[in-house]
């Protein structure tokens, strides 16, 4: 996989997932799973580190905007994913080590089942009641399960975010975009972090390594701008395009594995 390719795989996610509120990685490791040939442990960890700088931009870019995070409830939540991120990313090495090439099957079929779920939620959610959690407890609850699922899939959070902060939080769509990226950022630190001190770094090339994260400040910057221009709507449908290509694509490396 060239570096050219890695950079314009890099910026078109992350100005999508600084949108929507998905991340990018949900979009990065699919593809990358499919043409880069690179290990399953090393796609997670470039993606990650992409994600972050993603993230990181966004948040610094939103600091005086319209729509907030919930310091509370979203401060909780990333907690809880963060510690949720790191024992879901301590299940993964267990599982690879045990599995072998099982895993990846094992992630696109994960991958598959929750991206149409959340597609089905989010073509029926004004027919569903949603919640409104105060409970603090809950809170780091449902943070560490988001953790823990996203990290064993390599993600950063992705769709699954979305559907947790619009059902469980009854957020508009622009809100939970925000919070599930102030969440991806905590979680993806954390995750970086025990990765570092652990010494499970898995092999990649510095040059794609750096090339992936400047694609990822880049499509933070874009992505923010773009966003100040949209209403929920229009970040609605492109979530809704969003999922059904990362269906695809899911759905295209299971069958290649197969």
């Amino acid at each position: 996989m060239s570096i050219f390719f890695s950079f314009i795989i890099c910026v078109a996610a992350t100005v999508i997932g600084s949108i929507s509120g998905v991340g990018g990685g949900v979009i990065i490791k699919p593809v990358m799973d499919a043409v880069s040939g690179m290990s399953v442990s090393s796609i997670s960890f470039l993606s990650g580190c992409t994600v972050l700088g993603m993230t990181t931009t966004s948040m610094l870019g939103n600091r005086n905007g319209q729509v907030k995070i919930e310091k509370c409830r979203g401060t909780l939540l990333a907690v809880g994913a963060a510690a949720g991120g790191v024992m879901g990313k301590e299940l993964f090495e267990r599982a690879v080590s045990a599995g072998g090439p099982g895993i990846h099957a094992a992630q696109q079929v994960l991958m598959v089942v929750l991206t149409v779920g959340v597609l089905i939620y989010t073509v029926y959610n004004g027919r569903i009641h949603a919640l409104k959690v105060e409970n603090k407890a809950v809170c780091v609850l449902i943070g560490l399960v988001l953790g823990g699922v996203s990290a064993f899939l390599g993600i950063g959070g992705g769709p699954v975010n979305l559907v947790v902060l619009y059902y469980f939080f009854s957020m508009d769509s622009k809100t939970a975009a925000l919070n599930s990226l102030y969440i991806i950022l905590i979680s993806q630190s954390a995750s970086l972090l025990n990765t570092l001190m652990s010494g499970n770094v898995p092999e990649f090339q510095w040059s794609i390594l750096i090339t992936m994260v400047a694609g990822g400040i880049l499509g933070g910057m874009i992505g923010r701008r773009v966003s100040k221009k949209m209403d929920n709507r229009g970040v609605d449908r492109l979530f809704r395009g969003l999922l059904v290509v990362i269906a695809g694509i899911s759905f295209y490396n299971l069958w290649c594995l197969v």
